[in-house]
């Protein structure tokens, strides 16, 4: 069984093309199986991170970690033109749509592969954000959020989306764990939109 966490995805080429609109932006998409959220549209869990995303101020900079097809960085990008977005995801055909989708909607961002922050040594950035991947397990998301701290400024901000009731609420208890904060944000149909403050 293949997942969208999955290095060299092997399955079939299928892709979904549609048109979506999140806080005023509309943004024309490719998703693709193999992918993480192929299907009629953004996801509802990204949908709820990206309509309450507000940057920290700590800087311009903002990494997006595990972009999929790249749903998060791109409306953020369209949003807010002024931040530098770095989008990463360790499933290579991600990297590649994310890229794709990009130049469809004339949007300029940083695209590359890494598992989590391989290769951001020594980059540091003002927001975090991830639709995380709850499925790769505990190890993976710990990493996550242990790593996002490291690789934070001061007084920047890690978010996570997630239904609270399906590994969520544990993803909380790390972040407050690792930060000193975590708070609910928004929460809409199960799912809770989390952050927390480096201070």
């Amino acid at each position: 069984m293949e997942h969208y966490y999955t290095e060299k995805p092997q399955s079939e080429i299928k892709e979904n093309r549609f048109r979506h609109e999140i806080n005023g932006k509309k943004l024309d998409f490719v998703s693709v199986s193999g992918v993480f959220a192929f299907g009629g549209g953004v996801d509802k869990a990204s949908q709820l991170l990206i309509e309450n995303f507000r940057p920290s101020g700590a800087s311009n900079f903002l990494l997006d970690v595990g972009c999929g097809y790249g749903p998060i960085s791109l409306y953020i990008k369209a949003r807010y033109p002024h931040i530098q977005v770095t989008a990463v995801d360790i499933n290579e055909r991600a990297v590649t749509y994310t890229k794709l989708n990009a130049e469809r909607n004339n949007l300029d961002i940083e695209v590359m592969k890494s598992d989590l922050y391989e290769k951001l040594e020594g980059r540091f950035f003002g927001d975090i954000v991830s639709n995380p991947p709850i499925a790769a397990g505990k190890a993976v998301n710990i990493r996550l959020i242990k790593e996002a701290y490291d690789h934070l400024l001061k007084g920047g901000a890690l978010w996570l989306v997630a239904y609270h009731n399906k590994g969520g609420e544990t993803l909380r208890n790390i972040m407050k764990e690792t930060f000193g904060n975590a708070e609910d944000v928004e929460k809409s149909g199960g799912i809770r939109v989390y952050r927390s403050v480096k201070e």
